[in-house]
């Protein structure tokens, strides 16, 4: 019902763009498509009067005022349906909707069995095309899928059909397999308009979702995970929306990550970022240190949802180790309205952080002698560049790392994740998405997320101006 409207209009003149020698139906002022050169018809003898009978009740039936009568009811059930503001109004729509569609149907029998007749007389392709072309039109007439469905299918099977305009039916009837809720059906016709090169109205978006909505999840990411590669930078934002919203639902991490990290490179907007990073928080299982750095991100791309993010960023930071950073984040809380002064975490947050920053501060001078000292262990460097990191030092934080990525026994990914984010505070993106590159482990997909942030930061140079 929801698709109705334009793959039935599109699929009639389509069909009826091609025309017949013996009198085809005229194609609708309303249609788009070129007009593609006309087969050649040659119907049996014994199938023209029947077609001729056909075709004469099915022009007459559109005339009717009975038949204008229940059409004009369908189509108010039909923009009472798009225009229903809960579940119940839409139920009690579908239902006044399939009602009048099969009261409409009832009025067009005898043209169905006069239909019929000719289906069963057609003997070669030409007679097998021209019923088709009269069942598409009946069900135009009798907004009725599956007789246009029909009619598709044997225009399509006649053979009489250009390889790109047949590519074109099977998106058509694809289309109304999927409105009737037949998805293997819809499937197989969108497979068939994919592989004779069809590419329009989103058709690989259309297949994904004929494998979603049969509960065969795996099968529609593929679909779509291969559609949006395709497509690149022009790939549907929906499409990662979907990907993100069918894998997350279906608990599978891997995909909602991959997606989430596509959605941000692509559309890097504050509500995407916002979707990206708490999909990818919430399916993953990371510690401590691997959430701040999380955290951070969110921060800068000003992408909280709600007090839980600052409350979590608060805690991750620890006003006893990282008072600066602390009540940074408890003041974007609070200036957000999300957090709120007479909260007891909030006060005892904020008043610890505020007793330890002046002695924080103090101690960072002698943290970087110790980190630089010939001795030093990359636990210590890696903790000076902590303590400079959160106190918005990027340029001493990068020496700190550095230099614990010279020492043995460095947690290489934590120490690369943290040297990139301060190389972008310093603004070197390019730098920054290489560094980030080189993370492994549990902490890929949160250098993925800010290697797409300092990609979204990069301005493209201007063009060189002509002499």
């Amino acid at each position: 019902m929801v698709r109705a409207t334009f793959l039935t209009r599109s699929a009639l003149g389509m069909a009826l763009a091609l025309g017949v020698a013996t009198g085809g139906l005229a194609l609708p002022a309303a249609a788009k498509e070129k007009k593609p050169e006309a087969p050649k018809i040659a119907p049996s003898k014994p199938f023209i009067p029947v077609y001729v009978a056909a075709k004469d009740g099915v022009d007459k039936a559109a005339k009717r005022q009975d038949v204008l009568d229940a059409q004009a009811a369908v189509k108010a059930a039909d923009n009472a349906y798009r225009n229903a503001s809960n579940k119940k109004a839409r139920d009690e729509a579908r239902a006044k909707y399939d009602a009048s569609v099969a009261a409409l149907s009832t009025l067009l029998q005898p043209e169905k069995d006069l239909l019929d007749k000719a289906f069963a007389i057609a003997t070669n392709p030409d007679d097998k095309f021209l019923a088709g072309q009269l069942a598409l039109a009946l069900g135009q007439v009798g907004f009725d899928k599956a007789m246009q469905r029909r009619g598709l299918q044997s225009m399509v099977d006649s053979g009489k059909l250009s390889p790109a305009d047949n590519a074109k039916f099977q998106f058509y009837i694809g289309g109304l397999s999927y409105d009737l809720r037949e998805y293997p059906a819809a499937r197989t016709a969108l497979q068939a308009a994919i592989a004779g090169g069809y590419t329009e109205n989103g058709v690989d978006g259309l297949l994904a979702d004929a494998y979603f909505n049969d509960n065969m999840p795996n099968e529609g990411l593929k679909v779509l995970d291969d559609a949006i590669t395709k497509r690149g930078a022009a790939a549907p934002e929906e499409w990662i929306r979907k990907g993100i919203v069918v894998s997350y639902k279906a608990k599978m991490p891997a995909q909602a990550i991959k997606f989430s990290t596509r959605l941000v490179e692509g559309y890097p907007n504050q509500e995407n970022w916002a979707l990206a990073l708490s999909v990818v928080r919430d399916m993953s299982t990371f510690q401590n240190q691997e959430q701040i750095d999380l955290l951070r991100l969110m921060a800068r791309t000003n992408s909280f949802s709600e007090a839980r993010d600052y409350i979590e960023y608060i805690q991750a930071a620890d006003p006893r180790r990282l008072p600066a950073e602390a009540l940074k984040i408890v003041n974007m809380g609070l200036a957000a309205g999300k957090l709120q002064m007479s909260d007891p975490f909030v006060i005892d947050a904020k008043a610890i952080s505020t007793t330890r920053i002046v002695e924080d501060k103090a101690s960072l001078v002698a943290m970087e002698r110790d980190a630089r000292g010939a001795n030093a262990t990359a636990a210590t460097a890696m903790a000076a560049g902590d303590a400079f990191l959160s106190h918005d030092n990027a340029v001493k934080a990068e020496e700190m790392y550095k230099i614990a990525l010279t020492r043995p026994g460095v947690d290489a990914p934590r120490v690369l994740t943290r040297l990139g984010i301060v190389q972008i505070d310093q603004g070197r993106f390019v730098e920054a998405r290489e560094t980030f590159a080189k993370v492994t482990g549990a902490r890929v997909p949160i250098a993925q997320l800010w290697s797409a942030y300092a990609k979204s930061k990069l301005v493209a140079p201007a063009a060189p101006v002509a002499q």
